[in-house]
């Protein structure tokens, strides 16, 4: 019973009636991708997307929610380790907060972490290493899709390059549904530079290039540790970033057909890392 009456008394809940509450200020600056991205926070939304929040290790800032969804998910915030400010309203002031329609209700500030650093994820990860760089890659969708795919395929950590979009920013978050909080991820100021020390730590960079005449996807080795590079749909790989990498490879497609949406080109190549390693 005091265990009980301990967890509740993590939960702050607030019934609101004023959506101009200083706390709400990240839930209605959703579409100011800089701001959040400088405070290193983002917005979770959806019940899926939250539930895996809540168990995951990420610092949660406050939660918005519907009744009904604070009914469903005050187990899940009672096992939090910190306090969380939980504001309850109904899903029609909740839409003219976000300004958009809502499809559950039920939102989350929560906080990124520190970025990792490569030596720490090598450190961790078992051998051989799986691991996905990316360069260009500004789609915030597209990003998310791309760590989903990480997630689904055992990928080590992700490591987003310096000229790509954050992997934290909401639609980021929402698309990958909620698997960014069990990946980790390397956020370098030079993509060139981490894959030239992947090399010398033995790690095969494998430059995925749809305009190549190099190696056919299968004919790869893809059972040692490797890291697959992908680039933006539109240009794929700077030249300078190919260069660093040890070969190129391309998945075998019809002549009409020139080059995958990223998240599909990734999962392409990540099943057939698993294939290798796992189902042959």
């Amino acid at each position: 019973m005091a265990g009980d009456c301990a967890a509740a008394a993590m939960l702050e809940i607030r019934h609101i009636r004023s959506l101009d509450l200083p706390e709400l200020a990240p839930y209605r600056t959703l579409r100011r991708n800089a701001e959040h991205q400088r405070e290193r926070i983002f917005v979770a939304e959806g019940e899926k997307v939250l539930r895996r929040l809540l168990e995951s290790d990420f610092a949660v800032v406050s939660a918005l929610l519907t009744g009904k969804w604070l009914e469903e998910l005050t187990p899940l915030l009672h096992a939090r380790p910190e306090k969380i400010p939980v504001f309850v309203a109904p899903m029609a002031e909740l839409e003219k907060l976000t300004g958009f329609p809502l499809f559950q209700g039920a939102l989350a500030v929560g906080r990124a972490p520190e970025p990792q650093s490569l030596s720490s994820v090598l450190a961790k990860s078992p051998q051989p290493h799986l691991l996905v760089a990316v360069e260009g890659l500004t789609n915030a969708e597209n990003m998310g899709v791309l760590i989903r795919n990480c997630a689904a395929f055992g990928v080590q950590a992700l490591i987003v390059g310096e000229t790509c979009s954050a992997p934290y920013l909401r639609r980021s978050v929402r698309n990958s549904m909620g698997t960014i909080f069990k990946l980790p991820v390397v956020e370098t100021l030079s993509l060139v530079q981490v894959l030239r020390e992947l090399r010398e730590r033995g790690v095969a960079c494998i430059a995925a290039h749809p305009h190549t005449h190099q190696l056919a996807l299968p004919r790869c080795d893809l059972t040692r540790s490797c890291c697959i590079v992908l680039g933006s749909e539109g240009y794929g790989l700077s030249q300078t970033v190919r260069d660093r990498c040890d070969f190129s490879a391309v998945i075998p497609m019809a002549n009409s057909v020139d080059s995958l949406n990223v998240g599909n080109a990734g999962a392409v190549f990540l099943y057939e890392a698993n294939r290798q390693r796992h189902w042959t």
